[in-house]
């Protein structure tokens, strides 16, 4: 049997794990150590168990991760992402749909600090749901806007699938965070827009918002004040060179816990913060470590090279493989978790990129955004069961139909960046 045809089944087979329950990162770890054992030797597959771990861990670039977890655990331990809904409520108080844009807005910033698209939906929906809810929205439209603002973690730098991007792909972490700063921004636009279409469309979707003074709106932009400021830090920073993007995170989270330590965090309350980032960073490197193992496993079948190879062959326009492969993303992320959708997908994908010569970077912030769009859409919808958990009492086919317009929105917002590449790499110089 030739490695490569090894390698397709060693695919197929862990597909199969993820269908039927699996823990993705386990189903990586255990089809890539089978796999290599089978493409090299048994002694082989047993050295890389062996050397993986090191690998991984002692990876530098790696440390970043836990640091921006820790960052946004702290934000939201501190009371900031309560304090920074108010302020963005106040600032579109008056406009009709002002807590849904607002509830869009708060979850970008939000999200330019914790790295992570569910904790972003997780917080910002105990933050503004009661009060979305209170205001006469729809349970299920609100907890479609909450949904799709959760997202904006994911490319808002500074973003932990771009980190992970970046490095499986050995591009510039930084780059990768500037790049995905229009995206990012762009998105939160044409979320804000379809909230406005949405409640002039249908207006029971949702009241009015109370109005509010100028006066009180230039106050409440206080409360953007510690976002905006650990932001500054973060990515001038690493733009203009005072340091590179991990020592960004281990800055951006000193600055976090100095923030929550002035507002009373107690000894306590940094004991949980680190208890839960340690959990959520274990989660994050046993799926690096499977991805890992995956990748030797496909490497040595030489199953992406054929693939690259037989692609590049194929009489169509590199456009068109183009959007085979983001077609690939959609489909994949109706099953399966963002990160573990990247993690396999890269080193079968990218070598395939740089044969038909996309750019790199724009190729990953196209790509997050499509694996963005499984977060919100069914049947897997992440964003969506940590919203249900968190608001039980709201049936899923409600948010899913909150959800629906917002999925229409990043389709459009995905035309627009592959057919326009400049919006993308114009910050990169």
């Amino acid at each position: 049997m030739s490695p490569e045809i090894i390698g397709a089944i060693g695919l197929l087979v862990m597909i199969i794990l993820v269908v039927v329950r699996v823990p993705v990162a386990l189903a990586m770890l255990s089809v890539g150590l089978v796999g290599f054992g089978a493409v090299t030797t048994p002694d082989g597959a047993l050295q890389m168990l062996k050397d993986i771990p090191v690998d991984v861990l002692a990876k530098y670039d790696f440390s970043a991760i836990p640091l921006f977890i820790l960052m946004g655990v702290f934000a939201t331990h501190s009371g900031m992402a309560g304090k920074l809904f108010d302020s963005t409520r106040t600032i579109f108080g008056g406009v009709r749909g002002s807590l849904g844009i607002a509830g869009i807005g708060s979850s970008g910033i939000f999200a330019s600090i914790s790295g992570s698209s569910l904790a972003t939906a997780s917080t910002m929906t105990r933050v503004a749901l009661p009060q979305m809810e209170k205001y006469g929205y729809k349970p299920g439209f609100a907890c479609g806007i909450l949904a799709a603002g959760g997202t904006l973690g994911i490319m808002i730098p500074p973003s932990i699938a771009l980190l992970v991007y970046a490095i499986l792909t050995e591009q510039s972490v930084g780059d990768m965070f500037i790049a995905g700063f229009l995206p990012g921004i762009l998105g939160m636009v044409m979320y804000s827009l379809t909230v406005m279409i949405m409640v002039r469309w249908k207006p029971h979707l949702a009241q009015r918002g109370e109005k509010t003074s100028w006066k009180a709106k230039i106050l409440s932009l206080t409360g953007l004040i510690p976002f905006g400021f650990i932001f500054v830090i973060i990515i001038a920073g690493i733009f203009f060179g005072l340091f590179t993007p991990t020592e960004g995170a281990a800055v951006g989270a000193f600055a976090s816990w100095a923030y929550a330590a002035a507002k009373g965090m107690r000894l306590q309350g940094l004991k949980q913060s680190l208890v839960e980032t340690l959990a959520l960073s274990a989660v994050v490197f046993f799926m690096l470590l499977g991805a890992e193992a995956l990748g030797y496993f496909i490497s040595v079948s030489r199953l992406s090279y054929s693939l690259a190879s037989w692609i590049g062959g194929l009489a169509v326009s590199p456009m068109v493989v183009l959007l085979a492969i983001l077609l690939m993303y959609f489909l994949l992320g109706l099953f399966m978790d963002a990160l573990a959708m990247l993690v396999i997908t890269i080193p079968v994908v990218f070598p395939i990129i740089l044969a038909l010569g996309f750019d790199p970077v724009w190729f990953g912030i196209v790509a997050v955004l499509t694996v963005e769009l499984g977060l919100i859409t069914p049947p897997m919808g992440m964003n969506i069961f940590v919203i249900k958990a968190v608001a039980p009492h709201i049936k899923l086919s409600e948010m899913f139909r909150g959800v629906a317009p917002f999925i229409v929105s990043d389709f459009i917002r995905l035309a627009i960046l592959v057919a326009f590449p400049a919006i993308s790499l114009t910050l990169l110089g």
